[in-house]
């Protein structure tokens, strides 16, 4: 089984920073990538960042030059440091994984998510 634990969710106000924090545990062969998703309410989930477990990262257009992804490999671990937040920012923010297991083909994982709000 494997589990993802997000961490550092919480209350902001606008120009602030957050960094968030995942840890992946489990019976894992290795880590392909991880990344961070997001929901606000009434809309869909969507992509904020993600990075492989090479480095590469990628950003959604709306937080590019604020949010910054990270990750250590030996840790099973990636945050996700954001700065500049704005009110827009507000939403449940989800931790991703794509792992391969001991067993099994690689699949995707995802937390219990945890909430950002962005407020004065």
């Amino acid at each position: 089984q494997v589990q993802l634990v997000e961490s550092g969710g919480g209350l902001v106000q606008p120009g602030g920073s957050l960094r968030l924090s995942c840890v992946v545990s489990g019976s894992i062969r290795w880590i392909n990538a991880m990344g961070w998703y997001r929901q606000a309410p009434g809309k869909q989930r969507e992509l904020v960042a993600s990075i492989t477990s090479g480095g590469s990262s990628n950003y959604a257009d709306s937080v590019k030059g604020r949010f910054t992804i990270t990750s250590d490999n030996a840790e099973k671990t990636v945050y996700l440091q954001m700065n500049s937040l704005k009110p827009g920012d507000t939403a449940v923010y989800y931790c991703n994984s794509n792992v391969r297991l001991v067993i099994g083909p690689a699949r995707d994982y995802w937390g219990q998510g945890t909430q950002v709000t962005v407020s004065s």
